[in-house]
């Protein structure tokens, strides 16, 4: 158990294997998207990162099969690397997640591959 909240970044595929399916893709980010609740649910918070670089992206008039998204989805990542605590890599091939892997345990980082492994923050009383 742990008193303080982590940021914890969920990793896993969002346009691998989809051929630019936009279908396809939002399906991979609703499969990263379960593992928030249980993320929460332990008293942390979760962050995917298309939640930031999809709107960044959109505001460039881009999206994520234009050749900007390269230079936004894998830096967004670990731009918010910098700024996590754990790493939850949920299955699936993708190398972009592999590499948000590869980047915190460079940085020391826990990853963890299921939700289970997370420990659960001790509740803190509210005054």
């Amino acid at each position: 158990m742990t008193n303080k909240p982590l940021l914890i970044l969920i990793a896993g595929p969002y346009r691998s294997g989809t051929n630019g399916d936009p279908r396809a893709m939002a399906a991979n980010l609703a499969r990263l998207e379960t593992a928030a609740w249980p993320i929460f649910a332990a008293g942390h918070l979760p962050v995917i990162g298309e939640w930031i670089a999809l709107p960044v992206l959109r505001s460039a008039d881009a999206g994520p099969t234009d050749p900007l998204a390269d230079q936004v989805l894998y830096p967004t990542a670990d731009r918010l690397l910098a700024r996590c605590d754990a790493v939850l890599r949920l299955p699936g091939e993708s190398a972009g997640a592999d590499q948000d892997v590869a980047t915190a345990r460079r940085r020391g980082l826990p990853v963890y591959h299921d939700v289970a492994e997370i420990p659960r923050r001790v509740p803190q009383e509210t005054v």
